[in-house]
């Protein structure tokens, strides 16, 4: 049985020194359950190459195959940043999931370009936990790539929310657009906004609570709110309570950026330190 299923295109991301480096949400996030869990899987889409050994090792990738693995690039102006993708087309819907895929006990929904589609709610077994990462729907892109972010955007937000057990998102994700957060936490069970540095905000039944996160030296925050993610969502499954769940994945989310990119991910002292 697969402990952990994340659903999410994989992404390659352009750097301004010419780099290519892999990315996205399925990335950090299974790579982190596959610390705390034995059996980790990704459904993704990406161009035919990509070296599913190295982006994911020990996981059993189900990869389809697309003209192109979604590009995402940055460009600054000052503080000011715009954001830049093109976009892989494959939608991951219902068609796309097996019977295996189907039963698995977590069931985390982290697109990156509005690619999981909201017939997979109608083949997820009713016994598995699902866990939402809406950033992706929350996304759309001009014709020249030019990314726009704003909770609006979130067609199916009503159908994914009551499924959903967790939805775990950033300030950053909405704009800094509490009164979206508020909305969508009264319509779901658990949600958390997650602030960096200053911890997160939990809901719970659409009460709110804020969690501090420990203070730490910060080198690189590249993966943390798929860290905090990936772990949230594994303290639940195991009957954790929300609060220290939410305790849990704040701590290892802040040991990750004290070390850069995939050095970031959990390792024991982590997980002695945050849950000990």
């Amino acid at each position: 049985m697969i402990d952990y299923l994340a659903v999410g295109h994989v992404t390659e991301d352009l750097w301004k020194d010419g780099r290519v480096t892999a990315g996205g949400t399925v990335m950090y996030a299974s790579r982190c359950a596959r610390v705390l869990l034995p059996n980790v899987a990704v459904l993704t889409a990406a161009a035919p190459g990509l070296d599913e050994a190295g982006i994911f090792p020990g996981i059993d990738v189900h990869r389809i195959d697309s003209p192109l693995t979604t590009q995402f690039w940055n460009v600054y102006d000052g503080s000011h940043r715009t954001q830049y993708v093109k976009a892989n087309p494959v939608v991951l819907g219902a068609e796309r999931f097996s019977a295996e895929l189907r039963n698995s006990a977590i069931v985390h929904l982290a697109p990156v370009c509005n690619e999981a589609a909201v017939s997979l709610l109608q083949v997820i077994a009713d016994s598995s936990f699902v866990g939402l990462t809406p950033q992706g729907w929350l996304r759309r892109w001009k014709d020249d790539g030019r990314v726009e972010q704003q909770p609006s955007n979130w067609t199916d937000a009503a159908a994914f929310l009551k499924r959903a057990d967790a939805v775990v998102m950033s300030i950053e994700d909405i704009n800094g657009d509490w009164a979206a957060a508020r909305a969508w936490a009264d319509r779901a069970k658990i949600l958390v906004v997650t602030q960096s540095e200053l911890g997160c905000t939990l809901y719970i039944e659409g009460e709110a609570i804020h969690v501090p996160a420990p203070h730490v030296q910060q080198v690189d925050p590249t993966g943390a709110g798929d860290i905090f993610a990936a772990s949230f969502f594994i303290a639940l499954r195991r009957g954790e309570r929300p609060m220290r769940a939410a305790q849990v994945a704040n701590c290892l989310a802040s040991q990750s950026v004290t070390r850069p990119q995939l050095e970031g991910l959990p390792n024991a002292d982590d997980i002695a330190l945050c849950t000990g």
